[in-house]
């Protein structure tokens, strides 16, 4: 980490109820190599353990924005992008509190930044951080006609040279994205009516209709136990409520296809997301989480889960 004072790179951190995450999060980003010099702001969004006093006490390093209540992952984690622009940041970094990034990861951003000046956003490449070389991420597509994303490139799979090029891709994921003030400044920031799951790739989108660059940066690596924030990607059906009503959402917003298409492609995204639901241990419940998500997505019932009445 570097003094604020210098810093034209800066690491948002989100936190919401996960000291020991970010707390692990924090000690790797102390890691990182002295160049570029790197700035660190947390964001705790409302948390009732005792995250803020104990990253206060083992990273003072870093400075702190308390929102005092959860304002989402779009909501808070714009909280540490207005931070850091004021602060002076060139690009803005977002990690997720459940992961870790290896040392040279900001150098290689930099880098590749340094070399595109097109580049308005930076993909890093994601491993799950189970002991394997198993891939989360390594770039992915949109397919917003469709309303079906797919699973993004690599995952599962293990790291190999069709994973080593940096190359154009169609959406970064917020667990490790390097976005530059400019891009911000002329696409907005993350969607704060989304709430959380999806805004990344909305914001992807953006950035790239707005005449940037978007390129996966294999030697920007960070390893992620995915969901941890949320219960885990299969306990949790959060990711199952968002991930219906935003992909509706979205891909009404960026790719209208008129009553006839609309309706096919709403169809799709119920089927999908069904389908995910049937493959977790409580299927019920899981099936519930989906159905309420793509009806509040159709009827643009938006912000956090539950807070519309119905």
């Amino acid at each position: 980490m570097a003094s604020p004072a210098t810093a034209t790179w800066w690491a948002v951190v989100l936190n919401w109820n996960g000291r020991d995450e970010t707390l692990r999060c924090l000690a790797s980003l102390r890691r990182l190599a002295a160049d570029p010099p790197v700035g660190v702001v947390v964001v705790d969004n409302g948390s009732r353990d005792d995250s803020v006093a104990a990253i206060r006490a083992a990273h003072p390093e870093v400075e702190l924005v308390e929102n005092g209540a959860n304002l989402g992952y779009a909501g808070g984690c714009n909280a540490g992008i207005r931070h850091a622009l004021a602060r002076g940041a060139e690009w803005v970094v977002l990690l997720n509190n459940d992961a870790r990034v290896a040392d040279d990861a900001f150098a290689a951003f930099a880098a590749v930044a340094a070399a595109h000046p097109r580049a308005g956003a930076l993909a890093g490449k994601v491993f799950f951080d189970d002991g394997s070389d198993r891939l989360w991420y390594a770039g992915g597509s949109i397919r917003s006609w469709l309303g079906y994303h797919g699973r993004v490139r690599g995952y599962g799979e293990p790291d190999g040279p069709r994973y080593g090029r940096v190359e154009p891709t169609e959406r970064a994921t917020g667990a490790l994205m390097a976005v530059s003030r400019t891009a911000i400044e002329r696409a907005g920031m993350l969607d704060e009516e989304l709430f959380a799951y999806v805004e990344d790739l909305d914001w992807s989108e953006r950035i790239r209709a707005a005449g940037f660059e978007l390129l996966f940066v294999p030697d920007a690596i960070a390893w992620h136990l995915v969901s941890a924030s949320t219960g885990g990607e299969t306990s949790s059906t959060h990711n199952l409520y968002y991930g219906a009503r935003n992909t509706l959402v979205a891909a009404e917003r960026s790719r209208p296809l008129g009553t006839i298409g609309t309706a096919a492609r709403r169809g799709v995204v119920l089927a999908t997301f069904a389908a995910q639901a049937l493959g977790r241990p409580r299927k019920r419940r899981a099936l519930r989480a989906v159905i309420d998500g793509w009806r509040d997505g159709r009827a643009r019932r938006l912000g956090p889960r539950g807070a519309t009445v119905r």
